[in-house]
């Protein structure tokens, strides 16, 4: 790959993060039209359901092994693929003619999907040198964060002024923006024609992360102990069992286990995960305690809820800048002693718990993802050579998927637990007595607090062993 001048990473850079832009505004404002898409194709919501989770499924499941190939074929062609299999599936979406189809043509966007998110910080991490990869993370983690912000507003009023359709035909025109840019800009890779793909393990991983993203979202309903829950989690223990098994035999696998050795890399994905699990769960439950509990409008819940992404927005690219100029570690433990301590005054909501006091519970959470999400996922990004970039940064984007999608299904399902066991008789859990609700959350949060401080702790000690390290190197050169 040859090197880029300082406009042009620039430009790079606009042109990933727009992809991550209409990416988050898909995923988020697709939800708020469902009611919308029910009612113009008289469908059932189980039915309907699935064009939200035709679209998540077929994201997971591809992003690891769209590393995988990215890393062996090139990331430009794959990225450009992607943009146009994604932009050209939002217009078909948009003028689906009924459920079954727009469905499938989900599936087909959320391939596309695939590419655009595992291979955005990949190619952002090429073209960038060290000491500026933070901070064009820190900037596209902003960009991002604003579709976040603005998709379920956007879609409610697409869905209201025009027609639900208009959710997926309004990311046609900057997706063929992206497109062009990077097929400008972003600098050709050299392709490896003397390696192999690994399709045996391509299909075990995909049957695992299948079968444990159906469970996960189905037994949120069913219940995580009925039978084929039950036999779909089994399904993906031992698709994953004999999946690592194959990698570690294999000379050109999918997944190269020997990156897990990486300290970096390792410890980057596992308090990433948790982070996600832990706001996921939140963002999910913290609308039933506003609206049930406060008995605030949805208007509000919905400016209320927006103050952790405004934050995130804010916050990424300092946080960015801090690590470039600092190191990753020390923010990243600043990060997360701020997540730490948000969900510690989350713990203390009560039914009196006023609006500007939520609001100060709330924001350190906000400030924390900002400030540990950037340099975590620049630390992630610059543990790998330049060779596995793609397989990094599609480990990363799945382990946001996977975490999001385990923490409202974990989440939700022991604030129900526990909210149910207080009761006298079987009782739904938004229908409880809200001191039992309220007893529910500050479980919910004792366990967050658990997990958050064992990644906070986890960063202390890795940040501690760096410095001595680096004071044996400076003592054994003086």
């Amino acid at each position: 790959m040859n090197e880029n001048g300082t406009n042009s990473r620039w430009i790079i850079l606009l042109a990933t993060s727009i992809g991550g832009f209409i990416g988050s505004i898909m995923f988020t404002s697709v939800n708020v039209a469902i009611p919308s898409m029910m009612k113009a194709f008289g469908a059932e919501f189980n039915v309907i359901q699935w064009v939200v989770l035709s679209y998540l499924l077929a994201t997971c499941t591809f992003l690891p092994i769209v590393g995988r190939l990215a890393d062996m074929l090139g990331k430009k062609s794959l990225y450009i693929a992607g943009y146009a299999i994604f932009t050209l599936g939002s217009l078909l979406c948009g003028i689906a003619p009924n459920v079954p189809s727009l469905i499938a043509l989900r599936a087909v966007q959320g391939f596309g999907s695939a590419f655009i998110t595992a291979l955005g910080l990949a190619i952002i991490t090429d073209v960038f040198p060290a000491k500026e990869r933070g901070k064009a993370i820190g900037i596209s983690g902003s960009i991002l964060s604003v579709g976040v912000v603005m998709g379920p507003t956007l879609g409610g009023l697409l869905a209201d002024a025009l027609s639900w359709r208009w959710v997926f035909l309004i990311a046609f025109v900057p997706g063929l923006l992206g497109m062009i840019l990077g097929l400008r800009f972003i600098p050709a890779y050299k392709r490896k024609y003397n390696q192999s793909f690994d399709f045996l393990g391509a299909g075990l991983l995909f049957v695992t992360l299948l079968s444990l993203l159906l469970a996960l979202t189905f037994g949120q309903d069913r219940g995580f102990l009925d039978g084929p829950i039950l036999i779909l989690f089994a399904l993906s223990l031992v698709a994953g069992f004999i999946f690592v098994r194959l990698e570690r035999r294999t000379a050109e696998p999918i997944l190269n286990m020997t990156l897990f050795q990486n300290r970096q890399l390792s410890l980057g994905l596992i308090t990433g995960f948790i982070t996600f699990i832990s706001i996921s769960g939140t963002i999910f439950l913290m609308p039933f305690y506003l609206t049930n509990i406060l008995g605030l409008s949805a208007r509000n819940v919905g400016l209320l809820m927006s103050i952790g992404p405004i934050a995130l927005v804010i916050c990424a690219p300092l946080a960015g800048f801090f690590a470039d100029r600092f190191g990753e570690r020390p923010v990243t433990v600043i990060g997360m002693l701020s997540l730490f301590i948000g969900y510690l005054m989350l713990g203390g909501i009560s039914e009196t718990t006023t609006v500007w006091e939520y609001l100060l519970r709330f924001l350190p959470v906000g400030i924390g993802m900002g400030v540990f999400q950037t340099p975590n996922n620049s630390a992630i990004m610059g543990a790998v050579d330049k060779a596995f970039s793609g397989v990094a940064g599609g480990l990363l984007a799945l382990t946001r998927s996977l975490g999001s999608t385990a923490g409202i299904a974990v989440l939700g399902t022991l604030w129900a637990v526990r909210v149910s066991a207080r009761a006298s008789t079987p009782i739904e859990a938004t229908e409880a007595p809200f001191d039992l609700q309220i007893l529910g959350l500050h479980d919910l949060f004792l366990s967050i607090q658990i997990f958050t401080f064992i990644g906070l702790l986890l960063m202390i000690g890795d940040w501690v062993g760096r410095l001595r390290t680096r004071q044996k190197v400076v003592g054994a050169t003086d």
